[in-house]
């Protein structure tokens, strides 16, 4: 078992996150952290922003057969609860959901986010559709998709990855 602490996971936003995210004009640790501080300002609940911080950390793990939302959400499940994995599991079939429900939504994507869709498997069938609304954490899918798609600016000046360190640290499950 890999044993995962919360120093390790920001200290994977330190060190990898520095790396290009996806086609985006911004880094891995810029893009988590436009995301976490949209989440802030918007009000979220202290494990909505840490899911937000955290949502992508899945694409700095070595890779593997699962999608980087499932990856992600198993490696952090060692220290967190739901309310942090769950958001993070369901952020690519909040996207999925959003596309299918609102058909203004897909415009909001980027370019990069857009392309990613169509192998993520595009918009949701009824079934489908039905099962993410019934996920209890699907609100905060949704919620935290919002934040991703607001944090791609170029420039941006956010919090520091230390600045979220303690609330982080808060979130741990204990």
């Amino acid at each position: 078992m890999n044993v995962v602490t919360a120093d390790g996971v920001l200290g994977i936003l330190r060190t990898s996150g520095r790396e290009t995210y996806l086609g985006e004009p911004v880094t891995v640790a810029e893009h988590s952290l436009q995301a976490a501080r949209a989440a802030e300002l918007d009000g979220a609940a202290p494990s909505l922003v840490v899911a937000a911080l955290l949502h992508d950390v899945g694409w700095l793990l070595q890779a593997g057969p699962r999608r980087h939302e499932e990856r992600g959400a198993a490696f952090l499940v060692e220290l967190f609860g739901p309310e942090v994995t769950e958001p993070i599991r369901l952020h690519v079939a909040a996207k999925r959901y959003l596309c299918t429900i609102d058909p203004d939504y897909r415009a909001v994507l980027s370019s990069a986010s857009r392309q990613t869709l169509v192998r993520q498997g595009g918009r949701l069938d009824e079934p489908a559709r039905e099962a993410f609304a019934a996920e209890p954490f699907s609100a905060d899918a949704v919620r935290l998709r919002l934040y991703d798609d607001r944090a791609k600016v170029p420039g941006a000046d956010p919090p520091d990855v230390d600045y979220y360190a303690p609330l982080v640290a808060a979130s741990l499950c204990h």
